[in-house]
């Protein structure tokens, strides 16, 4: 391998069963973005890959509740993810899709060779299946409650709550997601990646092997899975939507997904190198070539754990470098979620704020939940932008090139002797690249971001301090001197500005006449500035060198911007609500004896007559089948008599008379209430005799 560092770097493939949201933006994409940009400016080999996870049963629920195929749904979603990560800037080399024939053939002959040299057990196993449906739950077809935290909501192979991974078959109450019934246990065959026979490896591996440098938050995951015990994992689902296992004997089984999704990493490289003349192998196979995989926390066993068994397993690729997982991100203090559509869809952002892509990005950036949980506020968002980018950042270069053509006609100016100011700003400006290279090599990425800015704030601070705009009438001659510091500042930051403020950088870049990213330093009539300029170099733009008229880089974010995504929320929010019914919680836990010491009987209204004196009680005559006696209800608000003479009921034939107003009441009849606190009959089914006991 040539001196030059190679890197694959990849992006937790996206679910294409709905748009991307800024949890995903912050949590995976944008870091992984920054750090591939980076690595660019430094020189490096890059294969910054990524595509739509298409297989996932998301994707097949999606599709029945629509009523369409699941080829439909990742189609759409497909060029909406697309579409929306390069509209934003999102640089990937290539972003495929595991429907891909090429992600199907890399797939098959990774299970293949495992099938072949034995790695996998054939194991027959009781697992959930519906009969209504005719078909086993697999994953996100059962819901239920999780074993570990007790979330009522946990899907059948993780709980999105504690980030727990766990089999259908370990929750409690199970229920399937396609028709809400509780499902049954039937035997059916899979093949299982052994995972208990890789524990010592992957303690030593990971927990030994990379506890200086991989983030506490993944070590700690890592750590209690396999203290834990791990177990053989599933690698097939019985399934019609999917990758067919590639054996005799699996009809009606496709690859798992978190089996088949993480190799699409691998197909997306072949598809790329093939466009691009590369060898794929050297980015999988070459032990020089550091891999990188960037995701959310709930990807972490998946691609700290199995992946890596998958990988060692095979035998001929390279292991994970690091794995930079990141904390979620919640909105306006709630948990982002796709179901209640509480979410800033990226899609609807860029209609919302045409060409301001890098305000999300920085306020993204500078708000990242690397080492916890963070908040994404629209008014934390406005606060950042017109506090941060447009008065320091924008501020800084606007002043810089504005003076420039007021003063020299867009000519950088000849410097006189630097005064000891001007050459601690221009040593300062060549630390700048190693202290953002620290923390973005240590993927700190709101670090490095702020220590960007920081070089902006030395800008505007030195304008400030030594004000050309007074001085130009009494010593023009040290005008020339602050305006050509000013000007080396400004095309600092156009360099640097390009991992976190990609758009900005280009604007920067193209008013200064300069060029830093590969392919525009082909151009010949351009300056070329390089990353490791900056800290080797003070003059980067020559005297003489002209430039191109200021342009805003930021525009103010106005009050009224934010109040129309507030009030979208609250949309969001009441529309939640109307569809959310408010029920009461459960009452304390009672026993089997007595629940059975009750006697629900079917009974029939006989007679029925508004209680005088009362707003809500009506006296009624029931036949219970084994006698006729009075019962008080309080339900004269919901029925008129005439509605109730006639209706089977079903009542507590055995409570303890009590009297009300005065009407001695002789059992109690089952009702409901529903969310608008309308109270509905329990109804049994009118053919059923009177005095017919309900077990």
């Amino acid at each position: 391998m040539s001196n030059q560092q190679r890197f694959t770097i990849t992006a937790a493939l996206p679910y294409t069963n709905g748009p991307v949201h800024i949890g995903h933006l912050a949590g995976v994409y944008v870091p992984a973005d920054i750090y591939a940009r980076y690595q660019r400016l430094k020189g490096a080999d890059v294969a910054f890959i990524c595509g739509s996870d298409e297989h996932g049963v998301p994707i097949t629920l999606k599709a029945k509740k629509e009523g369409v195929s699941p080829q439909e749904i990742v189609d759409r979603y497909h060029k909406i993810i697309g579409d929306s990560f390069e509209e934003f800037g999102i640089s990937f080399d290539n972003y495929s899709r595991t429907s891909a024939p090429i992600h199907h053939e890399t797939a098959s002959k990774f299970f293949t060779k495992l099938y072949d040299d034995g790695k996998f057990i054939e194991q027959v196993t009781e697992q959930l299946y519906d009969a209504e449906a005719n078909q086993f739950l697999a994953d996100r077809f059962v819901v239920g409650t999780c074993p570990k935290c007790g979330n009522p909501e946990s899907y059948g192979d993780q709980c999105e709550r504690c980030g727990t991974s766990h089999n259908a078959t370990d929750l409690i109450e199970p229920k399937s997601a396609i028709t809400g019934n509780v499902p049954e246990l039937r035997e059916t065959k899979h093949w299982f990646l052994p995972l208990d026979q890789y524990s010592d490896w992957l303690n030593e591996w990971i927990v030994e092997g990379h506890a200086a440098d991989w983030k506490t938050n993944v070590l700690g995951q890592v750590k209690g899975w396999v203290t834990d015990g791990l177990k053989p994992r599933a690698v097939t689902r019985d399934l019609d939507w999917g990758i067919p296992v590639p054996v005799e004997g699996a009809d009606g089984k496709v690859l798992y997904v978190w089996f088949d999704a993480p190799i699409g990493y691998i197909s997306a490289t072949k598809e790329w190198a093939a466009d691009n003349d590369k060898n794929w192998e050297d980015y999988w196979k070459d032990k020089d070539t550091k891999l990188l995989h960037f995701i959310g926390k709930d990807n972490i066993v998946f691609h700290c754990i199995i992946f890596p068994a998958m990988l060692k397993a095979h035998g001929e690729f390279i292991l994970p470098d690091n794995v930079p997982a990141n904390e979620f991100l919640n909105l306006e203090d709630d948990k982002i979620s796709t179901s209640r559509n509480w979410a800033v869809w990226l899609h609807e952002y860029l209609q919302d704020f045409p060409n301001q892509q890098d305000v999300l990005r920085y306020v993204l950036t500078a708000n990242a939940p690397e080492t916890k949980d963070n908040n994404f506020t629209w008014k934390d968002f406005q606060a950042r932008n017109n506090n941060e980018l447009v008065a320091v950042l924008g501020n800084f270069i606007n002043r810089a090139l504005v003076l420039t053509h007021k003063y020299y006609d867009g000519v950088v100016p000849q410097p006189g002797e630097f005064t000891a100011v001007d050459q601690e700003t221009l040593d300062a400006v060549n630390a700048f690249p190693k202290s953002i290279e620290d923390s973005l090599e240590r993927y700190r990425f709101r670090e490095s971001a702020n220590e960007f800015m920081n070089l902006a704030r030395l800008g505007n601070k030195y304008l400030a301090d030594e004000e050309p705009w007074k001085l130009i009438k009494t010593d023009p001659e040290r005008v020339k001197t602050i305006m050509f510091i000013g000007l080396q500042i400004a095309g600092a930051l156009a360099v640097l500005a390009e991992p976190f403020l990609p758009h900005t950088a280009t604007k920067l870049q193209d008013m200064l006449n300069i060029a830093s990213n590969p392919a525009a330093r082909l151009r010949t009539d351009l300056v070329k500035i390089e990353w490791n300029d900056i800290a080797e170099k003070q003059e980067l733009l020559h005297h003489g060198y002209k430039i191109n008229t200021a342009e805003l880089l930021f525009s103010k974010i106005e009050d009224e911007q934010i109040e129309a995504q507030l009030q979208k929320l609250e949309a969001t929010k009441a529309a939640n609500k109307s569809t959310t019914p408010n029920l009461m919680p459960q009452k304390e836990e009672t026993n089997y004896d007595d629940f059975m010491k009750m006697d629900l009987r079917v009974a029939e209204i006989l007679t029925a007559e508004k209680l005088p004196k009362s707003n809500k009680l009506m006296v009624m005559t029931v036949d219970t089948g084994i006698d006729k006696r009075t019962i008080v209800s309080g339900i004269a608000k919901h029925y008129s008599a005439e509605e109730l003479v006639g209706r089977k009921v079903t009542v507590l034939a055995n409570l303890a008379p009590r009297k009300l107003m005065g009407v001695e009441s002789q059992g109690m009849i089952l009702l409901a209430e529903d969310p608008e606190g309308k109270l509905v009959f329990v109804n049994p089914d009118d053919a059923i005799v009177n005095g017919a006991t309900i077990a």
